[in-house]
């Protein structure tokens, strides 16, 4: 059975704590009016972006509760564990999301910050105790197969894109002061 290494373990949980603790940085503090700012009909609010973050990430704990089952592998694609957290937040690359991540207005902000807090504090335990993840693999839906310690990479990397996309959002004119 193919296991991660302290090192690798120590690198997945300060990259999910320093990007949990950047989107919290970027969300403190903000008016009711600045969480529903819209800069254009089609575009996201902040409160939308955070529960879009939200959902992703805990669809990522029910992919990796279901990882000892997926197809096994003996491969362990380091490159992949490097291109996740360089590529993945970069916005230069647009990605609609699927139906099911789609925001629907389902909690308060407030509701929102505390779920994305309790789903980091997740997706670190299972960092720690989840089987398998190194062994298997599930598809990405854009980027190939990745293991249960990429998906984590994932997650983690998946904030910071939206991290910035809610700094995009501060920046756009109108935004309330």
């Amino acid at each position: 059975m193919l296991t991660l290494s302290a090192g690798e373990k120590q690198k997945a949980a300060q990259y999910l704590e320093s990007t949990r603790d950047e989107l919290l940085r970027a969300v403190r503090d903000l008016s009711e009016a600045q969480w529903f700012f819209k800069g254009a009909p089609e575009r996201w609010s902040i409160a939308q972006i955070l529960e879009h973050v939200v959902i992703v990430e805990n669809g990522v704990h029910a992919l990796i509760g279901r990882m000892p089952h997926a197809p096994e592998t003996d491969r362990i694609d380091t490159a992949i564990d490097d291109f996740i957290p360089v590529n993945v937040p970069q916005r230069s690359t647009k990605v609609e999301a699927p139906g099911t991540a789609v925001p629907r207005g389902q909690w308060s902000p407030a509701d929102t910050v505390e779920r994305f807090a309790a789903a980091r504090t997740r997706t670190l335990e299972l960092l720690e105790s989840a089987p398998a993840l190194r062994g298997h693999v599930v598809p990405h839906p854009v980027l190939g197969p990745w293991d249960g310690y990429q998906w984590i990479l994932g997650a983690a990397a998946h904030g910071v894109r939206h991290t910035e996309q809610i700094r995009e959002v501060k920046a756009e004119a109108g935004f309330p002061g």
